[in-house]
């Protein structure tokens, strides 16, 4: 836990408890069906939703549609090139777009939208720690607008989007619990944790570890509660981004 004699403020002045600067760009890619350009401090990641008139093999004939994400970095999102993966993909690739899929499914309490397929993809334009819960909360938004245009142009009734997600890092770094990290911070993180919450406030997902050494529940419910202040300030700013006109 922290020491009360250390100031609580991060190099550059932000406190430990406080998000970097957030920005929600709705409709960033015009011929997608859904957009968001999220930017968490300097990570960027520029999320789609599109509608595809099909539905995987396993899913055919039931009525039923689906909602599945992709993630990739570009080559030059980090300080140094890294090769685009080609064919297989890679361990941690494959680790974060579940948990994005996982995290956009529960938007919706059923599948009910008929035999097509919403398809989120999240490139990361630009890396500063982060991306995985930038890309949740961009494609959150993404997949609104994907659904809403549905609406609009006659094929659905309603939207299925019961709710929002949106997720954010936390982490023990020098002792003390910190919101947002960044690279530098995540990097030399003791404890670092992503958590994703709905708008009614709900958990969906939360992954832990101690990176060098373990931690106690105490320090558990510190870095929930940064979480939890963390995430409803990002529902804040999307409701904020979706009250917004959208020109199509």
């Amino acid at each position: 836990m922290p020491d009360s004699s250390k100031p609580l403020v991060r190099p550059g002045g932000r406190s430990v408890s406080s998000l970097r600067s957030v920005a929600l760009a709705r409709g960033a890619a015009p011929y997608a069906e859904g957009s968001c350009l999220v930017d968490f401090g300097n990570t960027r990641v520029l999320c789609t939703a599109s509608v595809e008139e099909s539905v995987p093999g396993w899913k055919r004939g039931r009525g039923e549609g689906w909602l599945t994400a992709e993630y990739a970095m570009l080559p030059r999102a980090t300080h140094t090139r890294t090769n685009r993966e080609r064919g297989q993909l890679g361990g941690r690739t494959q680790e974060i777009q579940r948990l994005i899929g996982r995290s956009v499914r529960a938007m919706l309490d059923d599948f009910n939208f008929g035999e097509r397929t919403i398809r989120v993809d999240c490139d990361v334009l630009q890396a500063d720690g982060g991306t995985r819960t930038a890309a949740i909360t961009g494609a959150a938004v993404a997949v609104v607008d994907a659904f809403d245009w549905l609406v609009g142009v006659g094929r659905l009734k309603a939207t299925p989007v019961r709710r929002r997600v949106a997720a954010i890092s936390v982490g023990v770094v020098a002792g003390e619990p910190r919101l947002d990290l960044e690279y530098v911070e995540d990097v030399s993180a003791e404890v670092d944790m992503n958590v994703v919450m709905s708008t009614e406030g709900r958990f969906v997902e939360v992954q832990g570890t101690g990176e060098h050494g373990t931690f106690d529940r105490r320090a558990l419910d510190a870095l929930l509660d940064l979480a939890t202040e963390g995430v409803a300030e990002l529902h804040r700013l999307q409701d904020e981004a979706l009250r917004s006109p959208l020109e199509r």
